[in-house]
C-alpha cells in the first residue's frame, strides 16, 4: 500500500500538470501554426533604422510613447511597441490587450496587479483594521494578488488579462511593452488593440497598422473615430468598454443604479490613461519579514509544483549581476529570462534577454536562429550592423537610448559600445529563443574543421587557425584585445 507522503506527492503532480494545462488552454489555443501570421509574404528587411517613438500622449500623470506599427520591423516580426512613464501617484488605467505582452520595468519602481479569470481574490483584509477606515461596520476589501515591482523586472502577460500598474515612488516608473500580435492567442487581425475598463483614453494609443487600408476592422474603427468627432483640432477618444453598453443592462449586471452605471462610461473624462491618485493609494499587500525581503531581493526559486494557475509567477528580475548567464569581467554580463526559469513564458512564446556592454566591448558576430530580436536601448551608446541572407547591410549605424532596432530571425548581428558602454533588453519571439555565434570559444568556426574553414575562405591552414582560435572569449568580447593564440 503506498504510503501518504507518496500519495501527497502524486496529488500536487497531478495537480500541477492540471493546471499547467488550463494555462496553455488560456493562452494558447491554436498551437504555433500561425507564426508571423501572413506578413512573411510582404517583409522588407532591405533597410532597417533605429527607430524613436512616432507619437506622443499626455495624460494626467504621466505621457505614453507609441512607436508606429506600421514600420517594416514591427509589421514583419508582427509586434507593437510603447513605453509608459508614470509620474508619483500616477495609476496607469486597468486594461487588456489581444496579443500577449511583456513589460520591462526600465526605471522606478511601483505595484502591478492583474486580473487572472476565474482566479478567487485572496487578499482579504482584517474586518478590524477595515473598521477604522471605512465607517460601514463589517465591511471586509478582497482582491487578487498585488506585486511590487522594480527596474529590471520582467512581466508577462498572457492576452486578455486585465492588469494595471500603480507608481508609489517619488521617481517616475517607466514601463517599456511589446506585444506580440502575431502570437496565435490573438484571433483578431495584426492590430494591436487595447480595452481599458476605465477611462476615456486618446484613440491614438490603439494600433494604427495599415490604417488607410479600408479592410477588416479598420472600417469599423474609422466610423467609430467619425462618431466621436475625431476632426477639428480635438483630441479624438476611443472610450472604455463599458461606453458602449447601455445603461440599464450595466446597471442590472452590476446590480446599482443607473446613475453610477453612467459614471462607469467616463465619457467626459480627460485625464487620459494615467490618472493622479488624490491621496496615496490603498490595498492590501503582505508586510516582508527579514527573510521574505532578502528572498524577494535575490529572487524567489520555482520548485515547479507551485506555478498553479492562479499563483503563477509572472515576473523575474534580469538586472541582478548575480544572475548573469554569461559574464566577462572586461566585456559585460547578457542575463536571459525564458521559460526555463519563468514558466509562464511557455505559454505566451516569448522570451527577453538583459544585454550589458562595457566601453568598447563586443557581444559576438552572431544569429537568432528561431526568434526575432527586438531590442530595446536603455543605456549608453553603441554601433550595430545587422546583414541579410545575400550579404547585404540592411542596419549599419549608431544606436543610443531609447531607441528600438529589430534584428530579424536569422539576420547576422554585431554590437560594439561606444564610450559610456550600451545597454539593451531584447524581446524575442520564442520562449527558448537561441543564438549562433560566428566568433569565439563556441561559434559555428570552432566546430568547423581546419581545412572546411581554409577551402571555403580560401585561405591557408594557419590562416584557418587563426580565425578558428584567435578569440577564446565567449559571446561577450572583451575591446582591443585577442585571446593568446594556440599553435
Amino acid at each position: 500500500m503506498a504510503s501518504v507522503p507518496s500519495l501527497v506527492s502524486l496529488c500536487l503532480l497531478v495537480l500541477s500538470h492540471a493546471c499547467s494545462a488550463q494555462l496553455e488552454q488560456v493562452t494558447s489555443q491554436h498551437g504555433w501554426t500561425r507564426v508571423r501570421g501572413e506578413q512573411r509574404r510582404e517583409c522588407q528587411f532591405s533597410r532597417l533604422s533605429a527607430r524613436e517613438p512616432d507619437r506622443r500622449l499626455t495624460s494626467e500623470a504621466g505621457v505614453t510613447d507609441v512607436w508606429d506599427e506600421n514600420d517594416d520591423q514591427f509589421r514583419c516580426a508582427g509586434a507593437a511597441a510603447l513605453r509608459h512613464t508614470i509620474e508619483e501617484r500616477g495609476l496607469l488605467l486597468p486594461a487588456y490587450t489581444n496579443a500577449p505582452k511583456l513589460v520591462y520595468v526600465d526605471q522606478g519602481q511601483g505595484y502591478h496587479g492583474a486580473a487572472i479569470p476565474g482566479c478567487a481574490e485572496t487578499f482579504q483584509s482584517q474586518e478590524e483594521s477595515q473598521q477604522q477606515q471605512d465607517p460601514r461596520q463589517g465591511f471586509r476589501d478582497q482582491h487578487q494578488k498585488i506585486r511590487k515591482v522594480r527596474e529590471g523586472d520582467v512581466i508577462a502577460l498572457p492576452a486578455g488579462v486585465a492588469d494595471w500598474f500603480y507608481n508609489d515612488a517619488q521617481t517616475p516608473l517607466v514601463l517599456v511593452q511589446i506585444m506580440d500580435t502575431s502570437n496565435p492567442a490573438n484571433q483578431l487581425d495584426n492590430n494591436f488593440r487595447k480595452f481599458f475598463l476605465a477611462g476615456n483614453p486618446q484613440q491614438q494609443i490603439q494600433g494604427q497598422r495599415g490604417q488607410f487600408s479600408g479592410q477588416g476592422f479598420q472600417r469599423g474603427e474609422s466610423q467609430s473615430q467619425s462618431r466621436r468627432g475625431g476632426s477639428g483640432g480635438q483630441e479624438q477618444r476611443s472610450g472604455n468598454i463599458f461606453q458602449g453598453f447601455d445603461e440599464q443592462f450595466l446597471a442590472e449586471a452590476f446590480n446599482v443604479d443607473t446613475d453610477l452605471a453612467r459614471r462607469m462610461k467616463n465619457e467626459n473624462d480627460n485625464r487620459g490613461v494615467i490618472v493622479r491618485v488624490e491621496d496615496r493609494l490603498q490595498f492590501l499587500t503582505p508586510e516582508f519579514s527579514e527573510e521574505e525581503r532578502s528572498e524577494y531581493q535575490r529572487g524567489r526559486p520555482a520548485n515547479g509544483v507551485e506555478e498553479t494557475f492562479c499563483s503563477a509567477r509572472l515576473k523575474q528580475n534580469i538586472n541582478d549581476p548575480s544572475r548573469a548567464d554569461v559574464y566577462n569581467p572586461r566585456a559585460g554580463r547578457i542575463t536571459s529570462v525564458n521559460s526555463h526559469n519563468l514558466p509562464i513564458l511557455r505559454s505566451l512564446r516569448l522570451s527577453a534577454q538583459k544585454g550589458h556592454l562595457y566601453q568598447n566591448a563586443i557581444m559576438a558576430p552572431h544569429w537568432n536562429m528561431n526568434a526575432h530580436s527586438i531590442c530595446y536601448f536603455t543605456r549608453g551608446t553603441g554601433r550595430v550592423q545587422i546583414v541579410d541572407e545575400n550579404g547585404r547591410s540592411v542596419f549599419d549605424g549608431e544606436v543610443r537610448e531609447g531607441q528600438i532596432l529589430t534584428a530579424p530571425h536569422n539576420f547576422a548581428v554585431v554590437k560594439r559600445a561606444g564610450g559610456e558602454g550600451l545597454e539593451w533588453v531584447a524581446f524575442k519571439t520564442n520562449d527558448q529563443a537561441k543564438i549562433s555565434q560566428l566568433a569565439g570559444r563556441v561559434s559555428s568556426m570552432r566546430a568547423f574543421p581546419e581545412e572546411v574553414i581554409a577551402n571555403s575562405f580560401q585561405v591557408s591552414r594557419e590562416e584557418a587557425r587563426r580565425l578558428k582560435f584567435n578569440r577564446d572569449e565567449v559571446t561577450l568580447f572583451s575591446p582591443g584585445s585577442r585571446s593568446q593564440y594556440r599553435a
